[in-house]
């Protein structure tokens, strides 16, 4: 909640029932700017109009004679009309089949680097028994990447995954240079990194940290590669 994270909050929309701004920035711009608060005093962020809508980022810092300073960044923006906001709604996504902790995402993204040179699509598998596979299939080769005892979260009473065998594997094809380009993008240290899979359909990953959750969402490919045998 708002209470969480800011001592204060204030929020104008356009009016009470829509009282949200939708905006659109650079995140390399956003990033830039909160380096220079890993020791902040306070982070003050708001929505400016300085010749073009801006958002502020205004920065308190200590200095060795315990006297404060405040660095400001300006970072333009794009404010989304109203009648888009229908578009960036978050997508629904069928209860999965299988949802698996992962391991530290750099080291997923060093294995998929090197992938990225022999396919351009990755079949990501996962069970209920704490297992993955990240696996890239061509006419010439099959190569498979194997981790165990990932450990999954506790399933709900109406879950359907209640009933699935655990060694039974869910799968998605997906594009990945796409899913190179969310691991690169990510500065965010979550506390936990979950995968969740909707057989041959979608899957999304949450990115845990205290009581934040940012979602990643990609669609399975119609890839039509067929049954492919390893060397």
């Amino acid at each position: 909640s708002r209470e969480n994270f800011f001592n204060e909050f204030q929020m104008e929309g356009i009016s009470e029932e829509n009282n949200e701004i939708y905006i659109e920035l650079t995140p390399e711009n956003l990033s830039r700017a909160l380096k220079t608060a890993q020791n902040a005093r306070a982070l003050k962020v708001k929505l400016t109009n300085q010749h073009f809508p801006c958002l502020m980022i205004s920065v308190e810092l200590l200095s060795i004679s315990s006297s404060s300073r405040t660095v400001a960044h300006d970072i333009p923006i794009k404010v989304i009309p109203r009648k888009l906001w229908k578009d960036l709604q978050e997508p629904t996504v069928p209860e999965s089949d299988v949802s698996i902790y992962l391991l530290v995402l750099k080291t997923i993204k060093s294995v998929v680097e090197k992938m990225k040179n022999i396919s351009n699509h990755l079949i990501i598998e996962a069970n209920l028994n704490g297992e993955l596979n990240l696996k890239i299939e061509t006419e010439l080769v099959c190569v498979t990447t194997h981790f165990k005892d990932l450990g999954s979260p506790p399933l709900g009473s109406e879950s359907p995954s209640q009933s699935r065998n655990l060694e039974e594997m869910a799968e998605v094809c997906i594009d990945i240079r796409k899913f190179l380009q969310f691991l690169a993008g990510q500065q965010v240290n979550p506390t936990k990194a979950l995968c969740n899979i909707v057989n041959n359909r979608v899957v999304r990953f949450d990115l845990l940290h205290e009581d934040v959750s940012l979602p990643w969402f990609q669609h399975c490919l119609n890839t039509n590669l067929g049954p492919q045998r390893p060397l």
